[in-house]
């Protein structure tokens, strides 16, 4: 596309190996040489792709960004290869991505609600400590032009706190992907820390605050909407997640249409919120996945993943891209309805 550049800012939210969808997304935005990407806001396998994304800018531009993005998920599906959670012969004779029928991830659920990460893995072992070594240079994201805004959760208060470039290590990103039923809470600074998804999947606050940007690209992993009711327990448990994941996200999103309403925003943040453009890159793909997908590192999974990302991308680009820099291409105004 032959246009004027467009500053955005990016919204990755977090779902463990869905990530990879992201991982496609951000391939194919990539490419696109008039697009400037000033900001990346992200939680858990969110935080992850940001982390990556800026630290691979900042040493080889927009080539190194994607040659660093393939380097980390390469090194994901290598190290599943040997994770003892699997998909089962019945998951894969019937095509399904879930391991759903595993007795290893079965019994592993089952066992999480009985013992905690403290009884089961007192040294406090995380795979992701590894991989986050080798694949980023964190001196790197200090001097990145990509500024970066990574969520985790405090759990003493409960709220969320936003680490920026200089602040970021391998901890601030295990906290920002800390599952409490599977690892112990990261301690930073003398406080303990779960996911960010608890408090903002991912948070919007900094990149309305801090960024020149006006244009916000979401990327969105977790349903806002499902048909039909969940029923079986690992459903059930799914749609929890999943709204409990959304819900201060559409917060955010639910201030932003209501100070679009205001006749006079004002001239400070009020008037930052009420101008910004919200988009969304379509993701269908998620309201056929289930939860336990999420721990599915297999290559042909996340290859497919990445496939479905940079289609998705592209269509977005295709559809919205002459938009960008000029309105809006979701209708706030349908997250008031019912509020």
């Amino acid at each position: 596309m032959d246009r004027a550049p467009v500053t955005v800012d990016l919204a990755l939210q977090g779902g463990g190996a869905h990530g990879a969808f992201t991982w496609g997304v951000l391939d194919r935005l990539l490419e696109e040489e008039w697009l400037t990407i000033e900001g990346l806001s992200g939680t858990s396998a969110g935080a992850m792709n940001a982390a990556v994304m800026a630290a691979g800018f900042a040493s080889g531009g927009a080539a190194g960004a994607r040659k660093a993005l393939d380097g980390y998920w390469n090194a994901v599906a290598e190290a599943g290869r040997y994770s003892p959670f699997q998909r089962s012969p019945l998951d894969r004779m019937a095509g399904r991505w879930t391991m759903d029928s595993s007795p290893l991830f079965i019994g592993m659920d089952l066992f999480s609600r009985l013992f905690s990460p403290y009884d089961v893995n007192p040294g406090s072992f995380n795979p992701l400590q590894k991989l986050l070594a080798e694949h980023i240079e964190f001196d790197r994201l200090k001097t990145s032009p990509i500024q970066l805004f990574i969520t985790a959760t405090n759990v003493r208060t409960g709220r969320g706190r936003v680490f920026r470039n200089a602040e970021i290590t391998p901890e601030v990103l295990m906290a920002s992907a800390c599952l409490p039923t599977l690892f112990q809470a990261v301690e930073i600074d003398g406080e303990p820390y779960w996911d960010g998804g608890y408090s903002g999947n991912p948070t919007i606050t900094p990149l309305v605050r801090d960024l020149v940007s006006d244009d916000t690209i979401l990327v969105p992993l977790n349903p806002v909407e499902r048909p039909g009711v969940p029923r079986s327990a690992s459903e059930i448990m799914n749609r929890l997640n999943e709204v409990s994941f959304n819900a201060v996200l559409l917060k955010e999103l639910r201030m932003m249409a209501l100070l679009r309403k205001v006749a006079d925003p004002g001239t400070t943040e009020g008037a930052q919120w009420a101008r910004m453009r919200f988009h969304m890159v379509p993701n269908r793909l998620m309201a056929t996945l289930g939860y336990s997908s999420k721990l599915n590192t297999e290559w042909e999974f996340l290859s497919m993943l990445k496939t479905e990302g940079r289609a998705s991308a592209a269509d977005f680009l295709q559809r919205n891209g002459d938009k960008l820099g000029v309105s809006s291409t979701i209708d706030l105004d349908i997250l008031l309805e019912g509020v």
